[in-house]
């Protein structure tokens, strides 16, 4: 099995992530090896003057002895979960336990039970109370093996892609841990990349998702990227440009491709433009008509699974991709011009 990438493991001087790439073209872009390795895990081969932070580094990846959260912090992190759901949270943890036991306590991506549920926790009032999200076709996510959640994305910031990765959190029978794929710069926005990175969000470089999809997870990911969530307000609820990444990896590990579809967040905070600079990474900084998003209402549907067969053959044609990408972008149109038609407001 291949080895995630190198920069997404907990670096020997510390547990925060590496920056991750975003590009999941088949050059591979963003995932850099660390020094000392040529498959690109690292091996160990520092100064004898590393050696403290070289155990360190062993023990978090499980070559010596447990690394755990403080007891406090576990049942803060199991108090934070309401009563109704924690039967339901306790279920997915146990079907996910086996990647936490083999890294003792965290995986490969710093990822953690107790992150878990701190983001039940932390989306419940967004989910619940201020988006007060409605979702449905939850019966089309697969109950195991390797599958893609394909959406569209809007809204300015990314609120649209922490509700469903929170519908996800709730909703999917039998309970499943989504791993959401951010862009390049989210690991290194300080204090809410680690805690992304420890709720089981990981950073899109190719490897990192074929290990992924590899080990059977479910994906949420966008392949509109940046300029579907920045798009002007006129172009609303109009897909752009749809990156075929996602259905080649689908077509090479057997995955199947989930369309999904969010209506409501284009009119959460209309941009009214963007500052071209660079800040943690980011391309731009927008500039938004309102300070906090809006109160809208959040309409999220699932559509019928798109399958696709393990063939690495068809992985490496450009046309059946291109055309696998079509027919994905086309289903998510079509969810959101469903719950277009559907919807009786923007607040209701």
């Amino acid at each position: 099995m291949r080895a995630p990438c190198a920069r997404c493991l907990p670096p020997p001087g510390g547990d925060l992530w590496g920056a991750l790439g975003a590009d999941l073209s088949r050059s591979g872009r963003g995932a850099h090896p660390l020094r000392g390795s040529a498959n690109g895990a690292w091996d160990g081969s520092r100064s004898e003057g590393d050696a403290p932070r070289r155990l360190r580094y062993e023990r978090a990846m499980g070559r010596g002895e447990l690394i755990d959260t403080p007891g406090w912090i576990r049942l803060l992190a199991k108090g934070l979960v309401p009563r109704a759901e924690r039967a339901r949270f306790e279920r997915m943890l146990a079907e996910e336990r086996r990647a936490f036991e083999r890294s003792h306590g965290y995986d490969v991506f710093g990822a953690h039970p107790d992150g878990a549920a701190v983001a039940h926790f932390v989306t419940g009032f967004l989910y619940e109370r201020w988006f007060r999200v409605r979702s449905e076709g939850h019966e089309h996510i697969p109950a195991e093996g390797p599958v893609i959640v394909a959406a569209n994305h809007s809204g300015t910031l990314p609120f649209d892609a922490m509700m469903i990765f929170a519908d996800l959190l709730r909703r999917t029978d039998p309970p499943r841990l989504p791993r959401a794929i951010a862009d390049s710069f989210v690991a290194g926005l300080p204090f809410v990349g680690l805690l992304f990175a420890r709720a089981g969000v990981v950073g899109g470089a190719r490897r990192n998702v074929e290990y992924l999809l590899e080990e059977g997870e479910l994906l949420l990911l966008f392949p509109e990227g940046v300029p579907g969530i920045s798009k002007r307000f006129a172009d609303r609820y109009r897909l752009q440009d749809w990156r075929g990444g996602h259905v080649e990896l689908a077509m090479k590990y057997g995955a199947t491709i989930v369309p999904a579809a969010l209506v409501g967040a284009e009119e959460q905070m209309p941009q009214l433009g963007r500052v071209p600079v660079s800040v943690f990474g980011a391309p731009f900084l927008p500039v938004p008509a309102t300070p906090l998003p809006l109160p809208v209402r959040y309409h999220l549907a699932y559509g019928p699974p798109i399958r696709f067969a393990a063939d690495p053959v068809g992985a490496d044609d450009p046309e059946r991709i291109e055309a696998g990408a079509a027919a994905v972008k086309a289903a998510v149109q079509g969810l959101v011009d469903d719950l277009l038609e559907r919807r009786s407001g923007v607040f209701r």
